[in-house]
């Protein structure tokens, strides 16, 4: 919301400066995120002066130029050789002195050098209206009255305007900030409160009257949808430009001055933040205007050109044939003000918020008027924004009021009631700032106080703040204005202090995110909303589990996500089409589902059909780099595993004695495992199928891994630090080279080792896989370490011998294995 200086004077006299408005402004809700100084000249003219011309000759080479030598204040004369027919002696004149920057009709500007014209000095130059950028006249030098003092400035004599433009960042709830009277309001209750001069003061409507014939009548059959609904009929209006003052209030916060009677509804918004809607009488087939849900699949075609469809549950103003805008949204093409019109519809109306905001969103329609209709605007005012925007348009325009407003207003709006109780505000404030502070702040604020007495009151909430509803809103309301740095700290502060959970759930994050950062990993943060397209032939998520999102802003976002794979798979197209092609990445964040249940009616609407939960994923890909101290490292299968399971082990976790393995699911991953706690998916991790890669655009091999969190935290609870003597005698070594079916892996082999041997094998490790010449088609060849090791006392080699001959025992029965 941009806001002007001058604007705000207009309803408020005060003799503050733009900077101390813009941090009371920020002090009271209203953040200040920019602030600007708008000049009517850019530049102000900084460096043309007032000058008296005290001599004027013809240039010897030269028929139609002048040597002039000026007096500019400081009682030095100035050569100036000027063109221009009417100069002469005597005259007072502007220069531009030396260095002096001129505006140009394209935006750039024009320094004044000192310079030499047909063999003549000159210091300056004498200016025309053009060249001032006052005016669109060339016929000569602007000169000035007799009285004008030399070495004024041109900015002090002409009277430039200047003006300084607030942006203020609005919160949602905060649409009463969407005007300049609401800002004012705040600006107001802040100085009576701290007793700064200010008088507030808003437009009088009372001059409006009723006039002759019979208005354009309304009929609302949609009164859900518009619960107000107030119609002005305007006739003889002569539609031309607007005026230079609302030209200039519209031009200061950047908007585009179109006609008088759309300049009026334009200022009236940013006035009252009301928006309004003017038709051309003419355009209304039937003399009647009808409020009205659309019918379904209606062709519409607004403002800009486009051809619309609406639903049905879009609300449209329409005359007796067809819809003539989109209420609350957008104006028609057909039935807006032009240069021809000579009789207005002037609208003004409260429509249903949430209504509002669908259409919007549904047509990707942002407009000022939807902006503020969706957040929700003051109900009571319309009346007074009609009439506002009524009289403007009469005086401006040349139009006559025709008959009486047409109001349909069934049910009055009832303000919000809120019981206080002062001991229990000041507690929530932190401060005894006194019962007579808080009623004058809310009085200040047009809240209606009631039931007053010294332990609390009754208070009506303004229909300006729809978000106020509760005894701690209006302690909000208080706060603001009183002033949060107002508030001091007390000398002694009072904390409970909970005992933590074991483990805490922040410090395993943490400890996680540490883990992938110190491997080298980059954290990404994708959108939550993501595209259902993606899902679509899913199996391993499938896509009638998708939760939707009603009325996305985009068909791009139109879901929740069900895993954060497909998002990485996002992040890793979009950093190899920028030539960035090896990552390692990783992202903890949360997934959604949606599971009905079968009997239930409604299950879109009962959120026991949804599911949150958070995941952990892990992304290695990219051929890697080579340099003079290291090899080519590319990520691979078993590079990702390897960080998976040592995560796992970091955790206490050892992979194959406490989880169970099978193949990952094949649409998602070409080869893959699924880790499995006590039946639970704790992870599943593989290499990503390139069929679903290829939708991403990617041709380089991903290889990824997703954790549900909550598993994965249940195993984190499991971890046990224990404490044990380091062994006094050494390990011993051996190693088998056995050959097994293809079918044997290696965690059934070590499984059966630490099965068969307990007392001595402290360690299993498979260190070659070996397939190819001399051996047999459907076998491979394991060589695998064991580490064995006796706590009591050191290994003899027979001990040694018979714990290996039993496992190699036990691998020929169980497996069919053969030495090597």
């Amino acid at each position: 919301m941009v806001v002007s200086y001058n604007w705000l004077k207009d309803y408020l006299k005060f003799n503050l400066t733009s900077d101390e408005v813009s941090s009371i402004l920020t002090s009271t809700g209203l953040e200040v995120e920019h602030v600007e100084c708008v000049e009517q000249i850019p530049g102000g003219l900084a460096g043309v002066v007032v000058a008296h011309v005290v001599e004027c000759v013809n240039h010897p080479d030269s028929d139609h130029l002048h040597i002039t030598k000026v007096d500019a204040g400081d009682g030095e004369l100035l050569q100036v050789v000027c063109g221009a027919p009417n100069v002469a002696t005597g005259q007072k004149v502007l220069l531009a002195t030396i260095g002096t920057s001129l505006p140009t009709d394209d935006g750039s500007e024009f320094k004044i050098k000192k310079s030499k014209i047909r063999g003549v000095e000159s210091f300056g130059m004498l200016c025309a209206e053009d060249e001032l950028g006052l005016g669109a006249s060339h016929d000569g030098i602007m000169v000035l009255d007799a009285n004008a003092v030399p070495g004024t400035a041109a900015k002090d004599y002409l009277q430039l305007k200047t003006d300084t433009v607030f942006e203020i960042g609005l919160t949602p709830n905060r649409v009463d900030g969407a005007s300049h009277i609401g800002v004012a309001r705040d600006l107001y209750a802040y100085c009576k409160l701290n007793n700064i001069p200010c008088e507030w003061t808003l437009p009088c409507v009372d001059s409006f009257k009723t006039g002759e014939g019979k208005a354009i009548p309304v009929k609302v059959e949609a009164a859900d949808l518009a619960p107000r609904y107030i119609g002005i009929t305007i006739k003889d209006v002569k539609v031309g430009q607007s005026p230079d003052w609302m030209k200039e209030r519209l031009q200061t916060i950047g908007q585009r001055p179109i006609n008088n009677v759309v300049d009026v509804t334009n200022f009236v918004l940013n006035e009252l933040g009301h928006p309004l809607h003017a038709f051309d009488a003419a355009k209304i087939d039937g003399r009647e205007v009808i409020v009205r849900r659309s019918t379904p699949d209606c062709k519409f075609i607004t403002l800009d050109g486009i051809e619309r469809t609406l639903c049905s549950d879009d609300l449209v103003i329409c005359n007796k044939k067809e819809p003539m805008c989109i209420a609350g949204v957008f104006g028609g093409a057909e039935s807006g003000v032009t240069e021809n019109t000579k009789e207005i519809f002037l609208e003004a109306a409260y429509f249903n918020p949430v209504s509002i905001r669908k259409t919007s969103k549904r047509q990707t329609l942002k407009t000022d008027a939807s902006f503020r209709y969706e957040r929700g605007i003051d109900p009571t005012v319309t009346m007074y924004a009609a009439k506002r925007a009524a009289l403007l348009i009469c005086e401006l325009t040349g139009g006559k009021i025709v008959g009486e407003p047409q109001e349909f207003c069934p049910t009055p709006f009832k303000k919000a009631e809120v019981e206080l109780n002062f001991a229990r505000m000041e507690r929530l404030i932190g401060k005894e700032i006194g019962s007579d502070t808080i009623v004058k702040i809310l009085d200040y604020l047009e809240f209606e106080v009631s039931d007053l007495t010294s332990e609390g009151c009754k208070v009506k909430v303004p229909a300006y703040r729809v978000d106020v509803t509760r005894e701690c809103d209006v302690v909000e309301e208080v706060l603001r204005i009183y002033g949060y740095n107002n508030i001091e700290l007390p000398a002694n502060m009072k904390v409970s202090i909970n005992p933590s959970l074991h483990p805490d759930p922040e410090v395993v994050r943490a400890t996680v995110s540490n883990f992938f950062t110190n491997k080298g990993f980059l954290e990404i943060m994708n959108n939550s909303l993501t595209k259902s397209d993606y899902y679509t032939n899913l199996k391993t998520f499938p896509a009638e589990n998708l939760a939707m999102v009603y009325n996305p802003l985009s068909q791009d976002l139109n879901c929740m996500r069900q895993t954060l794979l497909l998002n990485a798979l996002e992040v890793v197209s979009y950093n190899i089409n920028r030539q960035s092609n090896d990552l390692k990445l990783y992202e903890i964040g949360n997934v959604y589902s949606f599971h009905p249940k079968e009997g239930d009616e409604n299950p879109v609407g009962n959120l026991k059909s949804y599911k949150e939960e958070q995941r952990l994923s892990i992304v290695v890909t990219g051929p890697g780099s080579k340099s003079w101290r290291n090899e080519l490292c590319s990520g691979n299968y078993f590079l990702l595993k390897g960080y998976l399971e040592l995560l796992l082990q970091r955790f206490g976790c050892d992979p194959y004695k406490q989880l169970e393995t099978e193949a990952a699911p094949s649409d998602l991953f070409s080869e893959g495992l699924e880790y499995k706690l006590q039946g639970r998916r704790l992870a599943i991790m593989g290499t990503i199928n390139p069929a679903l890669a290829k939708k991403f655009g990617i041709k380089q091999l991903v290889f990824a891994a997703e954790v549900s969190w909550p598993v994965f935290f249940d195993l984190v609870k499991r971890d046990k630090v224990l404490y044990s003597e380091l062994p006094k005698f050494p390990e011993v070594k051996r190693d088998l080279a056995i050959l097994i079916d293809e079918s044997v892996s290696f965690a059934e082999l070590r499984k059966c080792a630490f099965q068969t041997e307990k007392g001595l094998l402290k360690s299993v490790t498979l260190f070659d896989v070996y397939r190819g010449n001399k051996i047999a088609d459907g076998k491979k060849q394991y060589a695998i370490s064991f580490t064995l090791q006796n706590p009591e006392q050191t290994l003899t080699d027979s001990a040694v011998e018979n714990a290996m001959n039993k496992l190699l025992s036990t691998f020929e029965k169980k497996f069919g294995a053969q030495l090597r």
